[in-house]
């Protein structure tokens, strides 16, 4: 088995691409970069050298992953999503070395028009409501909006929004997985 690509994107030589991938209309994979098995590339995507995406992540149209960006297996990015990779950009300043890393943990979903301002990672199963701007860490399992984005709760790995009893526990109403409340965060039990 191989990936597949329209025949408009372009692929660069040297990137690694998984088994069962579907890069879609207008989408650029650079070189070095490594793409997982059963990845969906949606149309007008942008993949910098460097980056990295697990297995089953689903990149909706117009999204950049600029060098830096690491997503975990499962992530999900909605459509026109924005990562950056300098925190101090400036046209007539190289900051090629510069970098910052952002990584995105297993199972996240982040919203259309989201921005995620580098170097603040996103928790596994972490949920970005659409045009939130991350400029922080994300906890696991949290559910942030806003600009700044600042959290509003917490969702399971469904997608659902948590509600704890007194007790501090709460049970997906999809999945019938059961989450906990501790003073480090959300985990599930």
């Amino acid at each position: 088995m191989a990936y597949s690509a329209h025949p408009t994107a372009v692929i660069d030589e040297g990137c690694q691409i998984g088994d069962g991938t579907k890069i879609w209309h207008f989408s650029h994979i650079m070189s070095g970069c490594r793409i997982g098995n059963n990845c969906n590339i949606g149309q007008n995507v942008v993949i910098s050298p460097e980056v990295v995406l697990g297995s089953n992540v689903k990149i909706q149209n117009n999204v950049s992953l600029y060098t830096g960006v690491v997503c975990e297996d499962d992530v999900f990015l909605g459509p026109s999503c924005v990562f950056t990779n300098v925190v101090n950009p400036r046209s007539a300043v190289n900051r090629r070395g510069q970098y910052a890393q952002t990584k995105v943990g297993q199972g996240a979903s982040i919203g259309a028009n989201a921005t995620i301002v580098c170097g603040h990672d996103i928790g596994k199963f972490a949920f970005i409501g659409a045009g939130a701007v991350v400029t922080k860490h994300v906890p696991d399992y949290a559910l942030v909006v806003g600009n700044p984005a600042r959290q509003i709760g917490w969702m399971s790995e469904y997608g659902h929004r948590l509600e704890f009893d007194t007790e501090g526990k709460a049970t997906c109403p999809e999945s019938g997985h059961q989450f906990l409340i501790t003073p480090k965060g959300v985990i599930r039990n």
